[in-house]
């Protein structure tokens, strides 16, 4: 159904003349009855009392009306919609990340709720392997990573610097060492983190190189509960020093340097090339790149 022809019917109702409703659209008198007889025949109905003193709707033309007005209503609604996303004043922000990376986007998000308090702010948990599809076919928008997918249909920008930390109790006999070598690693037990990264496999290719046993008898689904049993003095473990520098700045754990081991830990934003983004994510990606 056309929706002009809906918009001029109810002006015709509305000033219950032909006339005035031209005036009023800026349109010709016969334009404007083409269009309400146009509507009747595709409705199949006439909608206007011809033969009354004044224009007045037939009981189907009272219900059309009844509906143009509701349409008028939700293309108002619609535009207003549009313009609060164009100036930031609403819409949704999505963005996948796995549990350790959605700590990097803690002051990220603060600054931006600061700026954009209306934006709704999802941060979905997705398993880091599956991003970039998820990205590539349109299940998300943005995505954090903590690895380069060197995929060309993908732009990653790095949003963080960070490395892992070997974390101890502070009943650990290295509690009190501020190194160790790797060496000294061999009869301890690591609590792992059961997903696999890049950033696994760089350990287990160190402790290969030097000849040193891994020991990985335990091994947990989150970083929180690695943290707590570390903390219980139930074995060492090495996690990202952003989720534990808070637990080394109160006491709670100590961070250890293994003279041997450095792994630098780059933390990207992702998003697909070929998308448009929407206003909300092209504001967060602004965000991030301007100094806090």
């Amino acid at each position: 159904m056309d929706l002009h022809s809906l918009q001029v019917f109810a002006t015709v109702v509305g000033e219950r003349s032909f006339s005035r409703a031209a005036e009023k659209l800026y349109r010709t008198q016969p334009a404007i009855s083409l269009a309400v007889q146009r509507l009747e025949n595709e409705i199949g109905e006439k909608l206007i009392d011809r033969g009354a003193k004044e224009l007045v709707p037939t009981d189907t033309g009272r219900t059309v009306l009844d509906y143009a007005r509701r349409f008028h209503n939700l293309e108002e609604e619609l535009q207003d919609a549009l313009a609060e996303l164009r100036d930031k004043s609403a819409g949704r922000l999505v963005i996948g990340a796995n549990e350790s990376s959605t700590i990097y986007l803690l002051p990220h998000i603060e600054r931006y709720r600061g700026r954009f308090p209306k934006i709704k702010v999802q941060v979905r948990r997705s398993q880091s392997s599956k991003i970039p599809v998820e990205l590539l076919e349109g299940d998300l928008e943005l995505g954090v990573a903590s690895y380069d997918p060197g995929d060309d249909r993908l732009v990653a920008k790095v949003i963080y610097t960070d490395a892992l930390a070997f974390i101890v109790s502070t009943k650990h006999r290295f509690a009190r060492r501020r190194s160790v070598s790797i060496t000294e690693l061999g009869e301890e037990t690591f609590i792992a983190h059961n997903v696999i990264s890049p950033y696994r496999e760089v350990v287990l290719r160190e402790f290969r190189r030097h000849k040193v046993p891994l020991q990985m008898d335990v091994e947990m689904p989150t970083l929180e509960t690695i943290r707590r049993l570390v903390q219980n003095d139930q074995g060492v473990a090495f996690l990202p020093r952003m989720c534990v520098q808070q637990d080394v700045a109160s006491g709670a754990l100590r961070e250890v340097t293994v003279k041997e081991l450095h792994v630098e830990r780059k933390v990207r934003l992702l998003y697909a090339k070929a998308r448009t983004l929407s206003h909300a994510a092209r504001a967060f990606l602004d965000l991030i790149q301007t100094p806090a």
